[in-house]
């Protein structure tokens, strides 16, 4: 029988699984109770804090039994900051969530049966992301935000990143405190430095300030000093309100303005607005994968959301011709670049919305072997994805950041007369709730 909850009723109860975000789920009074923090088999006495009509949201107010699984984050602001949802747990636990993740996605939201055999594992769970975004809030204080809010949380450090990200953050707040140059203020508009954007490569070390109005120089000079390695400075001037933090033109301050990669044996330059994936190493592992999956010996390719090119130059050499598309221009700038840097001499790019350009090609009777596409976190729309069908090629491989609307596209793909044959899971973001997904997918005979 379904018991009424209220808000501050306090039960016991045990944990039994994750939710898609990772926090621990019980039931109490015949309803599903969402724990953040929580891990399956623990006991906890839980305080209700909301309840709504299709969920309820709980606390944990004591941990009774804990997992064997629990560890001690290393972050003083895990749980407040919204970066890392899985550093209280063994990196085995997580694996172990996040291939589930994926699977139980594919199966309730896809209908699928198809899973992922298997996840594979990161060899770095700490200072493995090659790009970050700090955040600046009146005070100044920097740091990043807490989950689901613009509110910032001041971080020192950050586990995810490497240390020099932290050096460079640092030096900006302390040039703005010595300067008196003020952080903006997202409710009255007022202020200047917003963003401190960061990319890192072997090689190369930019940084590009985001800012409301101009900045003096000094600005450069005191990131330099700090961090000798860096290679380039930027600054974007942006006075728009929203959550897109390089929406403006970015203009180069010092040194140089893009960054140089190597990958799967290639080597890619980046621009700031070019989409390229945090984990080096990943996404090596990632884009080998892409390459047995597509399997594109002779064949032609074409490569949606392309960004620099990464996917579709890495199997180039192999392919009779590669056909990249991308919405952003200064990733097709990339991308041509990187063709002629790497010597390919089979690839063309256009820039445009996904849809318009699968449409286009569809329309100009282009009949790609294989299809790769790795689209933004929302997916694709039923445009694109008739577009692909359309030019029938025997093959896709879609790659994906998010199990729930790559599940969506997989079903409507299957309704459309493609089949998913093969799925792995590849965590490219550990001690977060994310990952990545690769599935190949062939054309029903």
């Amino acid at each position: 029988m379904m018991k009424e909850l209220a808000k501050n009723d306090i039960y016991e109860a045990r944990i039994t699984g994750f939710t898609s975000q990772g926090a621990g789920v019980c039931r109490i009074g015949g309803r599903a109770v969402f724990v953040p923090g929580a891990l399956p088999g623990e006991q906890w006495r839980v305080r209700i804090v909301k309840v709504a009509r299709s969920a309820v949201w709980g606390r944990g107010e004591e941990l009774l039994l804990p997992s064997p699984s629990r560890t001690e984050p290393l972050c003083p602001a895990f749980g407040k900051c919204g970066g890392c949802a899985a550093m209280h747990m063994t990196y085995d636990q997580e694996l172990q969530f996040k291939l589930e993740r994926v699977n139980n996605a594919l199966q309730r939201i896809g209908g699928l049966a198809i899973q992922a055999d298997s996840i594979l594992a990161a060899p770095r769970q700490e200072g493995y992301r090659n790009k970050a975004i700090y955040n600046f809030a009146p005070g100044p204080v920097c740091g990043f935000y807490r989950a689901r809010s613009h509110e910032v949380i001041p971080a020192q450090r950050c586990y995810l990143q490497p240390t020099c990200f932290d050096r460079a953050a640092a030096a900006l707040l302390q040039w703005m405190r010595d300067t008196g140059i003020p952080a903006y203020d997202e409710r009255s508009g007022d202020g200047a430095v917003r963003h401190l954007f960061l990319r890192r490569t072997a090689k190369d070390f930019a940084a590009c300030i985001v800012s409301a109005r101009p900045l003096p120089e000094s600005a450069v000079a005191a990131l330099r000093a700090a961090c000798p390695d860096l290679t380039g400075v930027m600054l974007c001037e942006n006075r728009a309100s929203g959550n897109t933090v390089l929406d403006r033109p970015i203009r180069l301050l010092w040194g140089r303005d893009t960054v140089e990669e190597t990958l799967c044996g290639a080597t890619f330059e980046l621009s700031p607005l070019t989409f390229f994936q945090v984990n080096t190493r990943q996404a090596e592992t990632l884009y080998t994968l892409a390459g047995e999956y597509a399997e594109p010996a002779g064949k032609t390719v074409l490569d949606l959301y392309c960004g620099a090119g990464t996917i579709g130059l890495s199997i180039a050499r192999d392919a009779a011709r590669l056909i990249g598309s991308d919405i952003v221009p200064a990733a097709i700038e990339n991308a041509q670049k990187n063709a002629a840097k790497n010597g390919v001499k089979n690839a063309e790019y256009f820039c445009g919305d996904a849809k318009d350009i699968a449409q286009k090609l569809a329309a100009d009777g282009l009949r790609p072997d294989v299809i790769i596409t790795d689209p933004p976190r929302k997916g694709m729309d039923e445009q694109v994805l008739s577009a692909i069908v359309s030019m029938a090629p025997e093959r896709l491989v879609y790659v994906s950041c998010d199990p729930a609307t790559l599940s969506r596209d997989l079903r409507r793909l299957n309704d459309m007369g493609y089949t998913a044959t093969k799925c792995r899971a590849v965590d490219m973001f550990p001690r977060t709730y994310h990952c990545e997904t690769i599935c190949s997918l062939s054309r029903i005979k």
